[in-house]
């Protein structure tokens, strides 16, 4: 397997490369996250430090995220559950603390790639790039005539709610936050932690899109935010989420 393994050189007391070679891998190794940029395609996994000396690790894990599938174990500080938890917003498939057993690490790394070949940690989404339309399980969107299809029929949204739903689309391999939907959705850039009304807006448009297109298209993640995947796959998140 091919590795990418992104982590500040100097001063590295802790560096898997040389054990994880010894279960077969080919892994190759960087101190910034610009170089990481423009090599991470031809790996088959990221292991991504999210503590970088030039570009913050949690902007290069959502610049990897957005541009595919390309699994990405991030490493936090021990103890630091706010970077684990920013980890995985940003798209991480899974977050490890340092310092780590290599042992454990490469059991995730198993983990993460069993869970991508049976399509079990991202729903299949493709996206025509000629006409832009996005197509998720049985559910079809069109950002230019703002139709949507659901087992073939329509789907009649308001403008908010299409706005929404072709939002959490187009982010399906991520778990959206409840103020990054307030920035994107109702452009309210209130600099202060979410409010009531706020959040009661949020919950109202998610409400309708379950009423019209099934309460499990749409998933909770408590404390976090929701993640779109359709009825079929069941998603692993760092919390035990009900709707």
């Amino acid at each position: 397997m091919q590795i990418l393994l992104v982590e500040e050189q100097e001063g590295a007391t802790h560096s898997p490369a040389s054990e994880l070679q010894r279960y077969g891998h080919d892994i190759t190794t960087v101190g910034t996250g610009a170089v990481a940029l423009e090599v991470y395609e031809d790996a088959d996994i990221v292991l991504l430090d999210i503590n970088l000396p030039d570009i913050d690790g949690l902007e290069v894990c959502r610049r990897i995220r957005a541009a595919g599938d390309k699994p990405i174990i991030a490493f936090a500080r021990r103890g630091a559950e706010l970077d684990r938890v920013l980890g995985l917003q940003a798209g991480a498939d899974d977050c490890l603390d340092k310092p780590y057993g290599v042992r454990e690490l490469q059991a995730r790394i198993e983990a993460v790639m069993r869970r991508i070949e049976r399509g079990g940690s991202r729903c299949a989404r493709l996206k025509c790039p000629e006409t832009g339309k996005l197509s998720i399980g049985s559910l079809c969107i069109d950002p230019v005539s703002r139709e949507v299809k659901l087992n073939g029929g329509p789907v009649q949204l308001t403008r908010k709610e299409f706005d929404l739903l072709f939002y959490l689309a187009e982010r399906s391999d991520t778990v959206v936050t409840r103020p990054r939907l307030m920035l994107e959705i109702w452009h309210d850039t209130t600099p202060h932690a979410l409010n009531s009304r706020a959040s009661r807006t949020i919950d109202t448009h998610v409400s309708s899109l379950r009423g019209k297109l099934g309460r499990e298209w749409i998933r909770t993640v408590r404390g976090v935010g929701f993640r779109l995947s359709p009825p079929h796959v069941r998603v692993r998140s760092m919390s035990r989420a009900r709707d």
